[in-house]
């Protein structure tokens, strides 16, 4: 699934691709249309794909931002607001081209869910190979409460005290702290691999408890997962399977993983080991690890 550093690299030239430009008219895949037929609301949420198509058509997008792992298009209509609000889910992706043919990948080229053609003849393209991604459509932010429930950006001032106070609830001080830091509601963005990456750096094991964890330890375990975040930022996020930037192009930062995916530690030698917090599979070295 993409995290926040991948989310961030798509904003940052989906940003520059897009602004300005005005919605001509949407149109959706017959395996959406098809989704909603059968009440399995894929993709487009919240609304009718009617009332999608209609009310997304002639909007003008302002800006393009990212919060935590959502990517928020600010558009206006008839000077009005609106916010489009896009989760890539695990192998959602976006594409500024022309045409079609221009999204060169296969796979990504038979899996377009929602175009967006643009009154200057190009267009903005949705493909999400399992379709776990989401597309809202607003008035505001408010208007989807799990939106205000997100921790701070993590390089705001306010999100390290956010963690301290939120990991030491009683909801949260005995859970595993990988668990407690890919909660988006104690710290944004952070998922599987860069919560892997920061707690192997802090040789610290991804089942501790969070309430056996001093401040003092939290606090630099928080400043890690701010490095390897902005690291993977200036990578251009881990392609680890399907993220891809507008272009098409990966991202470089899963050749610097130290232990995301890994069978050896590159530190000591060790074989690894893998348990499952969270539904989600935690590699660790039992040696540096503790």
């Amino acid at each position: 699934m993409p995290e926040l550093p991948e989310v961030e690299g798509v904003v940052r030239e989906l940003s520059p691709a897009s602004k300005g430009r005005t919605i001509s008219e949407v149109e959706v895949s017959d395996v959406i249309r098809n989704s909603k037929e059968l009440g399995k609301e894929a993709i487009v949420k919240g609304k009718t794909l009617e009332d999608f198509i209609e009310e997304l058509s002639t909007m003008t997008i302002m800006d393009v931002t990212r919060r935590s792992k959502y990517i928020y298009f600010h558009m206006e209509k008839e000077g009005q607001p609106y916010l489009l609000v896009s989760h890539l889910g695990m192998s959602g992706a976006w594409f500024v081209v022309d045409s079609l043919d221009e999204v060169t990948e296969r796979k990504f080229r038979n899996h377009v869910h929602v175009i967006l053609k643009m009154t200057d003849g190009g267009m903005l393209v949705y493909s999400d190979i399992r379709r776990f991604g989401e597309l809202r459509l607003l008035k505001q932010e408010e208007d989807y409460s799990p939106l205000m429930k997100m921790a701070p950006e993590p390089f705001d001032a306010s999100a390290i005290e956010h963690f301290l106070s939120m990991a030491s609830m009683p909801k949260y001080a005995r859970k595993p702290i990988k668990e407690v830091i890919m909660d988006g509601h104690v710290i944004s963005g952070c998922g599987n691999i860069y919560a892997t990456e920061a707690l192997f750096q802090m040789n610290m094991h991804p089942g501790r408890a969070t309430e056996r964890i001093s401040d003092k330890r939290k606090r630099e375990l928080f400043q890690a997962i701010v490095t390897v975040l902005n690291e993977s930022i200036e990578a251009g996020g881990s392609s680890i399977s399907d993220y891809r930037n507008i272009n098409g192009e990966a991202g470089t930062m899963q050749t610097r993983l130290k232990m995301y995916g890994k069978k050896v530690c590159g530190t000591c030698a060790s074989m690894t080991k893998s348990m499952k917090i969270a539904g989600r599979t935690s590699v660790y070295c039992p040696k540096c690890q503790r």
